[in-house]
């Protein structure tokens, strides 16, 4: 369901900054949670009712406008993060702060669109901004339109996760340029408790699930403080201006369903700029990276495909610029973007 490096394990769930025998737990839990339900709806667009994308409206309601705090798991193959999250919502808005408790200490302090990124280790904050889809929210717009790409199912036999009845709702797409998804949304307030990716084959590629979860109005402002007195620490943004990439001379074919969210040009390390255009089709999203050739870079730039995951990366050299598609999409979808996009100066009339 970032920059141009490789994204973090659940980069495409989270900021953007998505073992063992646990895992196996884990596997094994989720086979019994998600078994086989019995399906409400058929497969064919006209009889996908309208209270199933309500239903998943009111999923992204549940997740913006409810109190809430636990812990839970992104589960990538054999690698798995855990991350705590508080959450709230005031007469300011949304307040909520995400504490990475695996790998390397981050954290997450966001008000409403506005995300710092806290890293104690070189007494850094990184100021983002949000995309309102991240777990337990789903949706990029208001998702009226993806009963046309996706045929949705949902269980008549409710599931359980983290210890509350949930509801399954399964998404399967109607062509081979999107995964499909398995949802299961808790029966009393509608959050969305546990998210899978389902691959080409419906297979299981990524996950990510509530372990622990309370529903609380009383989440105070100590709840929702960094951990770290960050006085003094550094603070990095990246500057970003709206673009128009097709007035640019661009033509970046984009897949089916698949709309504009965005189009910004941002200001990177020694004055380097690269270009980013976001697609979506309200549920799936695809960031398309451009920046000049530099010849300079001790490092080779990608060519071809890179995949982890449900996270897939293409690369490609166009003229003298790179461009790089990143997104939880098939590595297919995105090579076809990447394969066919042109570049066509404008001439400037004299």
């Amino acid at each position: 369901m970032g920059a141009l490096a490789a994204p973090s394990p659940g980069a495409g769930r989270l900021y953007g900054s998505r073992v063992g025998g646990l895992a196996a737990v884990l596997c094994m839990a989720a086979a019994c949670v998600l078994a086989a339900p019995a399906w409400a709806a058929e497969d064919s667009p006209q009889a996908v009712p309208d209270p199933l994308v309500a239903l998943l409206q009111e999923i992204q309601t549940a997740a913006r406008q409810s109190n809430y705090s636990g812990v839970f798991t992104y589960q990538q193959g054999p690698v798995m993060q855990s991350t705590r999250v508080v959450h709230r919502m005031d007469g300011t808005g949304e307040r909520e702060l995400l504490e990475m408790l695996d790998g390397a200490p981050r954290e997450f302090v966001r008000h409403n669109n506005a995300v710092q990124c806290l890293i104690p280790e070189k007494k850094t904050i990184v100021l983002q901004r949000g995309r309102g889809d991240r777990f337990p929210a789903l949706l990029l717009g208001d998702g009226k339109s993806i009963p046309a790409h996706y045929a949705i199912k949902k269980g008549r036999v409710p599931s359980r996760v983290a210890g509350r009845e949930c509801t399954v709702i399964e998404l399967n797409p109607r062509d081979a340029h999107r995964y499909g998804y398995r949802f299961c949304a808790d029966v009393a307030t509608h959050l969305l408790l546990k998210a899978q990716t389902l691959g080409l084959h419906r297979e299981v590629v990524d996950q990510i699930s509530f372990t622990s979860l309370h529903m609380d109005d009383t989440i105070s402002d100590e709840q929702l403080d960094p951990h770290w007195k960050t006085d003094g620490w550094r603070v990095l943004e990246s500057p970003m201006a709206p673009i128009d990439l097709a007035k640019m001379g661009w033509q970046i074919p984009a897949p089916a369903g698949f709309e504009t969210i965005t189009q910004v040009s941002r200001s990177m390390n020694a004055g380097r700029k690269v270009s980013q255009l976001v697609l979506s089709d309200g549920l799936a999203a695809i960031s398309v990276f451009i920046e000049p050739t530099d010849r300079t870079r001790k490092t080779a730039p990608l060519t071809g495909a890179v995949h982890k995951g449900a996270m897939n990366i293409f690369g490609a050299k166009i003229g003298d610029y790179r461009l790089t598609a990143i997104g939880e999409v098939p590595a297919a979808t995105l090579r076809d973007i990447a394969q066919h996009a042109q570049y066509a100066p404008l001439i400037a009339p004299r």
